[in-house]
């Protein structure tokens, strides 16, 4: 079963229309218009079920070594969940979540903000 059609992401006060575009057995992609922002969602079985979602975004920036001319960078965000077979219930793995995500984006994401600074 996929994620809802289309999906849309906010990056600095901009929505992002994330329309699905590929479809596999454990796998859907959603990527923008102008394929700059893609989100997938995907499961991996084995000794332990992995469930992640990742956000890959880019940009066209100045080189920093040749200032007159533009480069694609781009990035990536995603959270996997790493689930034993047996012990954890998606409840479980919920409460988790909404654990860890309180304590990343408490107070304005200041946990995020600190690690994107360099802070451990």
């Amino acid at each position: 079963m996929s994620l809802s059609d289309p999906n849309t992401i906010t990056i600095s006060g901009t929505p992002i229309v994330l329309p699905r575009t590929s479809v596999e057995e454990d796998k859907s992609e959603y990527t923008a218009a102008d394929g700059l922002t893609q989100l997938t969602a995907s499961h991996d079985y084995g000794k332990r079920t992995r469930r992640m979602i990742r956000l890959d975004t880019s940009k066209l920036t100045s080189d920093p070594f040749k200032p007159s001319e533009n480069v694609k960078v781009g990035m990536a965000c995603y959270a996997v969940f790493d689930i034993p077979p047996a012990g954890y219930t998606n409840a479980d793995a919920l409460a988790a979540w909404v654990g860890f995500n309180t304590f990343l984006t408490a107070s304005s994401n200041a946990v995020i903000t600190k690690l994107l600074g360099g802070e451990s």
